[in-house]
């Protein structure tokens, strides 16, 4: 965040540079039956011309600007500059001013006198890029706060970013300034806007359009900012299919992070890595590459290996028949192979256990005194989802019928089963006490029957 408020007061300042040049120049007065002469914007499709000469024509007028534009004292120069447009509200030099009153309320740290400058100058100039530039910033840095007028802030900041980029395409070269000067401000405002709508669409989870405008930004900017290069990183990991850059720019990011958040978010970047690539072979080689590197951006041709995908169900079961006897599979691994669609393993596991009895161990998920619904893999336990249908061999006496959610051993006769939704039906149902052992009902208590003496 620091970095880029530097940005945006070495762009403003660069401005009051150029103003104070036009100031000394190109403002003053003009001479007798020479009319003024504004800024023409370039028509679209035309490459931007430099602005023409703005020329004040009243000596007064000029000297009240040029002795507001050229006040050091950060006090005294908003209160001079807002004379000076209350005194000359049409003048020739009011967007100049403007933006010189803008400059001056922010490095008077006096954010809603910054705002509201910005916002006239608007008025004057709906494209001007530095006010646009500097509301983007403003409303993405109080978006990024969070808060009940988080969501407000995020669509102003977009907005206000996708008229800056707009505005860009159209936009003027400066009198007096050079090309080099023009092209690092476009990059710099360039930078400022795409980050407010890349920044915007990863909290809408637009993850795809997050990553074009946030690659966009960190490509403009002259310095590193991670504001921008951590968004951009999250965007790229947090994709399906993940975009291997992400682990270039999260190392980037980390780099530039103080304190504790340097290996929490290092550490965010592993897990991620170790998720796309299967394991953390290359992952430190990676992080020295990146920490090394001067650039920004990911050198041509950069990338990082996926892991293979894992085995299908069906190549699961394959493999699970070779290497296990049927009979000594767990119930979900049974159930794997049955619901597999792998017809060949699941005939050799149904023939090995069709008709055998069975001890299990599994969740009920209802009961009634006749039959039991139960869910013997660990997935269906979690989802509450029945894949064990018993018929009990007798009626469970009521105090026995046990409840939902409780873990029941239980005996039973492997009978049949559907593949998908995958349940299997065993009969001749036995509960089963803790030692394996048929549960059986307390005999009743008989006590013998005492006779008074008469």
């Amino acid at each position: 965040m620091k970095k880029s408020i530097v940005t945006m007061l070495l762009v403003l300042a660069t401005a009051a540079l150029v103003q104070q040049s036009a100031a000394q120049g190109a403002a003053q007065p003009a001479q007798a039956g020479q009319p003024a002469q504004p800024t023409q914007p370039a028509q679209a499709g035309q490459p931007a011309q430099p602005t023409q000469k703005k020329e004040i024509k009243d000596p007064a007028e000029y000297n009240s600007y040029v002795n507001a534009a050229q006040q050091t004292n950060p006090q005294f120069k908003p209160q001079g500059l807002e004379a000076f447009l209350q005194t000359y509200p049409n003048s020739v030099m009011k967007e100049d001013a403007l933006e010189q009153l803008m400059v001056a309320y922010q490095q008077a740290n006096d954010a809603k006198k910054t705002i509201e400058a910005a916002n006239r100058l608007l008025q004057v100039n709906p494209n001007n890029i530095r006010a646009l530039a500097l509301l983007a910033y403003n409303y993405r840095a109080a978006g990024s706060q969070g808060g009940p007028q988080m969501q407000q802030n995020l669509q102003q900041a977009q907005q206000y970013g996708q008229k800056g980029l707009q505005a860009l395409t159209n936009m003027p070269k400066p009198d007096g300034m050079s090309d080099a000067d023009f092209t690092k401000l476009r990059n710099e405002t360039g930078a400022i806007f795409e980050g407010a709508v890349g920044f915007a669409a990863l909290q809408q989870k637009d993850l795809a359009a997050a990553q074009k405008d946030l690659r966009d930004a960190v490509g403009k900017e002259s310095q590193p900012n991670i504001m921008d290069i951590y968004p951009l990183a999250t965007a790229d990991l947090e994709a399906n299919p993940m975009n291997p850059e992400g682990f270039w720019f999260i190392v980037k990011a980390s780099q530039l992070a103080q304190g504790t958040s340097q290996a929490q978010i290092l550490d965010y970047g592993r897990k991620k890595y170790i998720r796309y690539h299967g394991s953390e072979d290359g992952w430190s080689a990676l992080v020295t590459q990146a920490q090394s590197s001067q650039s920004i951006l990911p050198p041509a041709g950069f990338t990082v290996a996926a892991a293979p995908p894992p085995p299908s169900p069906a190549e699961q079961a394959a493999d699970l028949v070779k290497s296990k006897d049927p009979k000594q599979m767990s119930f979900a691994e049974w159930e794997l192979v049955l619901s597999s669609g792998n017809q060949q393993a699941a005939d050799t596991v149904w023939t090995a256990i069709k008709g055998k009895t069975v001890k299990l161990q599994a969740a009920v998920i209802s009961a009634t005194a006749n039959s039991v619904q139960l869910a013997g893999s660990d997935d269906d336990i979690q989802a509450k989802k029945a894949d064990i249908s018993l018929s009990m061999d007798k009626a469970i006496p009521a105090r026995l019928i046990p409840q939902a959610a409780a873990m029941m051993a239980f005996q039973g006769t492997v009978s049949s089963y559907i593949p998908n939704p995958f349940l299997i039906t065993m009969t001749d149902g036995v509960l089963l006490d803790k030692n394996g052992n048929p549960l059986t009902p307390a005999a009743p208590v008989h006590h013998p029957a005492t006779h008074k003496k008469p």
